[in-house]
């Protein structure tokens, strides 16, 4: 199945691609769509696509036979099968989203598919309006220049710390498990898998704050994409700056590791969502989600 660009293009008002999430603006176009849609039905991953570094099958996919396609609006919906299974419907459109119309599409397709969880996607290029139980992410985009990220002392690579400190590394990736460093410590502890670098800050011999891995990746167009991010302060360090510092010197790594941009997705107002702003990166968008 092909997408015509031309219908697609005025109502993909917000960079952000089934299957792969987030893209630079400068690769959203129709080529990247025919190599999603190309590898619907299959576990191959695209060669720019961030999810790579986790697995080496695909999950997520393109249902192909249930895209709606025309000059108002295109829905595309995805199927992953990994746990309980997740079917979600994404919406781009001239008009608002009919929520309760896909509502009704992701439950109808979550029973076929036999998965226990559905969810609708749609964008707004503004602030979007509440929905019942929605929840709103940011998209914001970091362009990096030449000698504007300056280091930040006291940050230290997870590798370089004291065997003592280093261990009790586990400990602060349990009490950050929502935060998703539970699973990076696993990833981090397989010595089968390479993983870049984890950069932290320590207190007396104690881990409080991290932000990792750090890894590039070239995009769709070939430019060096810094890719996202684990990223926490335990609760009573917070409000100290210690975010901002990790922040700073996450940035500082990529652009002396060549990278050209990054692209974050924060929930709307959240701690994470403020400083990405007072940091002075681009809002491309944001992205509104409701369970079925």
């Amino acid at each position: 199945m092909d997408l015509l660009w031309d219908w697609l293009r005025p109502v993909m008002r917000v960079p952000y691609v089934p299957t792969l999430g987030p893209v630079h603006p400068d690769v959203l176009g129709s080529e990247l769509l025919a190599d999603v849609l190309s590898l619907a039905g299959t576990t191959r991953f695209l060669p720019y696509d961030p999810d790579h570094r986790w697995s080496a099958l695909k999950d997520e996919s393109v249902l192909l036979r249930d895209v709606e396609h025309g000059p108002e609006r295109t829905v595309i919906p995805t199927i992953s099968r990994w746990g309980r299974g997740l079917v979600k419907v994404h919406y781009y459109g001239h008009a608002e989203a009919p929520v309760d119309e896909l509502l009704v599409l992701a439950r109808r397709l979550a029973a076929r598919e036999d998965v226990d969880r559905a969810r609708v996607l749609w964008c707004a290029p503004d602030r979007p309006a509440s929905w019942p139980d929605a929840t709103a992410t940011r998209i914001q985009l970091k362009t990096f220049r030449p000698g504007e990220d300056q280091p930040v002392d006291g940050v230290e690579d997870l590798r370089s710390l004291p065997e003592p400190v280093r261990a009790r590394f586990e400990v602060f990736a349990n009490q950050t498990a929502a935060d998703g460093f539970a699973f990076l410590w696993r990833q981090f502890s397989d010595r089968t898998l390479v993983v870049g670098p984890i950069l932290t800050l320590v207190s007396g011999e104690r881990v409080i704050g991290a932000i990792g891995p750090m890894e590039t990746m070239k995009d769709a167009a070939g430019a060096i994409r810094l890719l996202p991010q684990h990223f926490a302060v335990l609760p009573e360090h917070r409000g100290h700056g210690h975010g901002r510092r990790l922040w700073r010197a996450a940035m500082h790594w990529g652009q002396d590791n060549g990278a050209d941009y990054q692209l974050t997705q924060t929930p709307l107002d959240s701690a994470s969502d403020r400083l990405c702003q007072s940091e002075g990166l681009t809002t491309l968008g944001f992205v509104h989600t409701v369970a079925a």
